[in-house]
């Protein structure tokens, strides 16, 4: 059936006949069921951010199961791996099918930041493919890259450049020197524990209560521990280096040479940038900013901030997992402000089916998504011009 615009949808996920009227059935009678979604909506929905992120996401053969049974995901899959390969010594998608060694393999992030990129990518445009474009993007981290790729600020070639160049720098010269991480307390929370701690820094922030240390991985457990004996949640984040610190400075004078013929252009849709926490030009995206995005702590938090105050209220992570939404909705309920969030993929799940019914909990809340790209063409039946009742 084909509907009209109206408040109240829904929408059924259905493999077999049988899975179709038993969720029928269920929404004829009110009830409950997982193949069904279905929301009623008063307005429409609010401005749409695309929210990259960096690492964390990743787990062994993540979107396999898109890149064997879903076309669109593939098609952006490949468009893009023909553009990295010739700046990679491994062949990116032969080392996204070795699940076997995948667990070893992802611990390096010369491999693990150009395959996340590829997948976060590829993510991003299939649900524009769908027809779901934003109203802005911002990136975490190495997520900036594919936030002003997709923002048209650079090109797929010089992101694919930018990727390539700093995550071989990050594993040639960094790599065993630190890590990254994760800690539910505030920067002033943890400002006396890192008098002890002079090697260790902040990192970033990712909410009102989420901050990310970077330095010495012993030093890091040796905090970790004494926060746990606390009762604050902490952990180390897989596969960092300690980026976002001042480890990074002797890096500094490669990162400007290697990326001195980089030309950014003017962005066609907003770019809030996490190394600035505003709009920024994709014009002002030079080697001085990628240096300053992978030496300067994350200010995700100011800048989803700045997003909220700025009247953006739906948000999705385009993702193998979520690892920002949580963040990004503990943020707005810090500033008492109502969101919407979007996620994509989940953590060992069937990928086409979550992809799928995450399309419909997004058509159901108002966005204007497409099927046609996934499903093959059929008649369809006239509605009613009456209301249903």
């Amino acid at each position: 059936m084909a509907p009209s615009p109206s408040t109240s949808r829904a929408a059924i996920i259905a493999t077999t006949h049988h899975e179709l009227l038993t969720t029928l059935t269920a929404l004829t009678n009110d009830q409950p069921h997982p193949n069904l979604t279905q929301h009623t909506t008063h307005q429409p929905p609010g401005p749409l951010v695309f929210v990259l992120p960096g690492q964390g996401s990743q787990w062994p053969g993540m979107t396999l199961d898109l890149l064997d049974h879903y076309p669109p995901y593939a098609h952006h899959f490949h468009t893009i791996t023909h553009t990295l390969q010739p700046h990679l010594p491994f062949d990116l998608e032969q080392t996204l099918r070795n699940t076997t060694h995948q667990p070893e393999l992802l611990q390096r992030i010369d491999l693990l930041q150009p395959l996340l990129f590829t997948i976060n990518t590829a993510l991003a445009q299939t649900w524009h493919t769908h027809g779901l474009t934003p109203h802005a993007y911002t990136g975490h981290s190495q997520g900036e890259i594919t936030a002003a790729h997709l923002a048209g600020a650079l090109t797929l070639q010089q992101a694919a450049h930018i990727i390539t160049t700093r995550s071989h720098l990050f594993h040639t010269h960094l790599t065993g020197h630190g890590a990254i991480a994760t800690i539910e307390a505030t920067p002033q929370q943890l400002t006396p524990h890192l008098t002890h701690h002079p090697n260790l820094h902040i990192a970033g922030t990712n909410s009102p209560t989420t901050t990310n240390i970077a330095g010495p991985t012993h030093q890091l457990h040796t905090l970790i521990n004494t926060l746990r004996q606390q009762g604050t949640r902490a952990h180390l984040i897989p596969a960092t280096v300690p980026s976002h610190s001042p480890a990074l400075e002797p890096l500094k004078h490669h990162i400007l040479n290697d990326l001195n013929h980089l030309t950014p252009q003017p962005t066609h849709t907003t770019l809030y940038s996490t190394t600035t926490t505003h709009p920024t030009p994709g014009t002002n995206l030079t080697p001085h900013h990628w240096y300053n995005n992978a030496r300067q702590p994350v200010a995700f938090h100011p800048t989803i901030t700045q997003l909220l105050n700025d009247g953006h209220t739906t948000y999705l992570e385009p993702s193998p997992h979520p690892v920002l939404t949580h963040h990004i909705e503990n943020t707005a309920h810090h500033h008492n402000t109502p969101i919407h969030t979007l996620t994509t993929l989940r953590r060992n799940t069937n990928g086409p089916h979550q992809l799928l019914t995450n399309l419909t909990h997004a058509w159901t809340h108002g966005h204007p998504i497409t099927f046609t790209p996934t499903l093959p063409p059929t008649p369809t039946t006239p509605l009613p011009t009456y209301p249903f009742q």
